[in-house]
């Protein structure tokens, strides 16, 4: 597990032995010896953990607690002292460390604990994404008479207990308007449940939905509980309905019509009170015709059909939805003089943006990985490529490849995976052209 974390100690050969513990770690390891310098650098980089010695010249370490994770606070924080004082321990505590370390006595356990903080970090962020998404209507951004219909349309059914039909291309928002009109809902302090029924096989499809007792299948290896399960009482979230096997669209059918189910394995019937709302791409009126789709099912659906608008029949909001990521992805990168050219927003308007708000989004957080100066023009969004090699003549396509390749690495800090998802690239095909490219 990779990490990037500060150590704030005014005893400089401390901090550089624990420096060279925690790179050997591969860790990605910054020093500060005042708290005034660790300050500049967490507004410069963005850290995971900090280990943080209780007295520095500048500050009261466990004081500095409280200011970091104000500012910062998916940041997990060790304190380290030399005294052992359980006064401060308890403070610390209070003030959001995560946890509080005796200098020598402790020396074997802050690898563990970095590791232990660092799944905490990692749990931090998984939740502040998903309290970013169940922001209500408020998470549902333009001014367009074909959006306000359809946020209408949506606020009003929220209302009720209705099952609601989401239509519209890939990339629309669907499931920022199945979220909004959960938490617009009398069942909005209970789950909020999705799944794409494209991601799955048939097998595991049923597992996920419906849960399954031990020794149902292979692998089977403890019970499950299924998501029809987890929504009672709150909502279930169906993306890609359409793609949902059709023996198991029967099985579904029986639950919205009796609201029972049966886990995998198991002979007894279990209830869940829930409400559905499903979201395709598809024209499920022609894939009834093809024998694709249920006719029922359908019509058990289609109690409330929302049809949201393609990017490109809003275009008047595109200037607000990058806005608006440009902010988000400065925030996460930390950067706060960006200055944005008008000739930016006029080249996104130039795009049919078929991959819709989607597709808005990746280049915009590419167009930040690509900008020079932290100046965002026209240039910086990867469409501009063709330009750059007609104004490049001494840069073969490979090399601008290279660099592009290097530049996306070093955003991600070396996360591969992450990686391959904005070069829009599978994995094995990053590693094939690291390996043509030389590069580690």
């Amino acid at each position: 597990m990779s990490g990037n974390i500060l150590i704030i100690d005014d005893e400089i050969k401390l901090l550089k032995l624990l420096g060279m513990i925690l790179s050997q770690e591969n860790f990605n390891v910054k020093e500060a010896s005042t708290a005034r310098s660790a300050m500049t650098m967490l507004e410069q980089y963005d850290f995971d953990v900090v280990l943080s010695d209780v007295r520095l010249p500048d500050a009261f370490g466990v004081e500095l607690v409280k200011s970091i994770k104000t500012k910062y606070p998916h940041l997990e924080i060790i304190l380290m002292t030399a005294f052992g004082n359980i006064t401060d321990a308890v403070q610390a505590m209070k003030n959001g460390a995560y946890d509080y370390l005796v200098k020598g006595d402790d020396n074997e356990k802050i690898i563990p604990l970095v590791y232990k903080a660092l799944e905490k970090v990692k749990d931090n962020r998984s939740r502040t994404v998903t309290q970013t998404k169940l922001k209500g209507f408020g998470g549902i951004i333009g001014n367009s008479p074909a959006i306000l219909q359809s946020k209408k349309l949506a606020e009003k059914v929220a209302l009720t207990d209705a099952a609601v039909l989401l239509t519209g291309e890939t990339g629309t928002g669907k499931e920022v308007f199945a979220s909004a009109i959960h938490e617009g809902s009398d069942r909005k302090k209970n789950n909020f449940v999705a799944i794409n029924c494209s991601a799955f096989s048939k097998e595991i499809l049923e597992s996920e939905l419906f849960g399954h007792k031990q020794g149902a299948f292979t692998g089977a290896i403890k019970d499950k509980k299924g998501l029809i399960e987890e929504a009672s009482g709150g909502t279930l979230f169906l993306d890609e309905i359409g793609e949902m096997p059709i023996e198991l669209q029967a099985k579904l059918l029986r639950v919205l019509e009796t609201r029972e189910f049966i886990k995998m394995g198991e002979t007894k019937v279990s209830k869940s009170d829930f409400r559905l709302i499903a979201a395709t791409n598809r024209n499920l009126e022609e894939e009834i015709k093809q024998g694709n789709f249920r006719e029922d099912l359908y019509f058990r659906l289609n109690v409330f059909e929302i049809a949201l608008p393609a990017l490109r029949e809003r275009k008047e909001d595109l200037k607000i939805l990058a806005k608006n990521f440009i902010d988000l992805f400065s925030d996460k990168l930390h950067l706060s003089s960006i200055q944005v050219n008008p000739d930016y927003y006029k080249a996104l308007e130039k795009n049919d943006w078929k991959g819709n708000i989607r597709e808005l989004r990746n280049a915009v957080e590419r167009s930040l990985i690509l900008m020079e100066n932290e100046i965002l023009d026209a240039e910086s969004l990867p469409h501009y490529s063709e330009k750059a090699v007609v104004e490049s003549d001494s840069l073969s396509i490979r090399s601008l490849e290279k660099i592009h390749i290097q530049k996306v690495l070093q955003y991600t800090k070396g996360n591969k995976a992450e990686a391959a998802r904005l070069l829009e690239i599978g994995i094995a095909t990053l590693y094939r052209k690291l390996d043509e490219y030389e590069l580690k």
